[in-house]
């Protein structure tokens, strides 16, 4: 019995800063390894159990691998980007709170707003390096109004907006309650829906009451409640796989529909994630480790590039 395994490698010269959590699969392949194998190379390894042949060949940054099972002579084409790809779509990404307005305040005094910031800034730089056009409501301490954050979503014509937020209970439940949500736009559903939405919605200077909301929010896009819904689906499990890589007990809070005044402006899908609770003692330390940081927005980044595979 042959337990060879046959490989075929290449060495690319150039930084992918993300290239570790980045998976790549050729159909036939059995394996394929990259890692960013010096300060200025990357390497690409191909590894099946049956012999193969490879073509490859390089257009405008892109590099494009055929594969040949020798064995059945099939072809099969795939395409792995290891530098920038330009893809034909906008993303804008809103970090909620800012300047004054600091959002929820957890144990030691980490502020949400710091946290937001910074997966917001990651998930860009990842976004940039897998070809999307980003921009971000902001790239500082500074207070945006809620209003105002979807403006630059539409004048961008975005393909999606996303705000990002970390959760907050009172003292007395903090070390009972943590997770990671996500929420769509929509009346809400539930009396957690309602808590979470009332503490994102503080710094809204719009004034409407519970009814005229209601009446309002029941008009939106049918269609657009639809997409964002799936999109919100396809992002929560980005994040779950992503987080449970470095802390297997994260929580899956799930999915849900709230009436979100910062999501109301978007013309297009848009949610708001909640990136685990900055009230909970450990995961609030959790949330302001920069590796987990960048975990969380590569999470993202990979529920994005899903709902787009089924969303083209």
């Amino acid at each position: 019995m042959n337990n060879k395994n046959y490989e075929s490698v290449f060495d690319i010269k150039g930084q992918y800063k993300y290239i570790n959590p980045t998976k790549l699969n050729i159909d036939e392949i059995d394996k394929i390894i990259a890692t960013q194998n010096s300060s200025d190379s990357i390497r690409i390894r191909l590894i099946n159990n049956s012999n193969f042949k490879v073509n490859y060949s390089l257009n405008d940054k892109e590099l494009i691998i055929t594969t040949t099972d020798l064995a059945n002579n099939s072809n099969t084409q795939n395409t792995t980007t290891t530098t920038k790809k330009a893809i034909n779509k906008t993303i804008v990404i809103d970090a909620g709170h800012g300047g004054d307005d600091v959002g929820a305040v957890g144990p030691n005094k980490r502020y949400e707003k710091v946290v937001n910031l910074n997966v917001s800034k990651y998930l860009a730089s990842i976004l940039k390096q897998r070809g999307y056009k980003v921009y971000l409501t902001r790239d500082k301490d500074k207070f945006i109004k809620v209003m105002d954050r979807t403006i630059l979503a539409n004048e961008k014509n975005a393909d999606l907006f996303l705000s990002i937020h970390t959760n907050a209970v009172p003292k007395e439940k903090a070390n009972q309650i943590s997770g990671i949500e996500t929420f769509f736009l929509s009346p809400a559903r539930s009396e957690r829906a309602k808590r979470v939405a009332a503490l994102e919605n503080k710094s809204d200077i719009r004034e409407m009451s519970a009814s005229s909301k209601d009446v309002f929010l029941e008009s939106l896009n049918r269609p657009r409640i639809t997409a964002s819904h799936k999109f919100a689906i396809d992002v929560q499990a980005g994040l779950l796989q992503a987080a449970r890589t470095k802390y297997k007990d994260t929580k899956d809070s799930g999915v849900r529909e709230g009436p979100f005044w910062v999501l109301v402006g978007a013309q297009m899908p848009s949610i708001l994630i909640e990136l685990g609770y900055i009230s909970h003692p450990e995961e609030s330390r959790r949330l302001y480790e920069k590796s987990y940081q960048e975990l969380l927005a590569n999470g993202i980044a990979n529920g994005i590039d899903s709902y787009f595979s089924k969303n083209p």
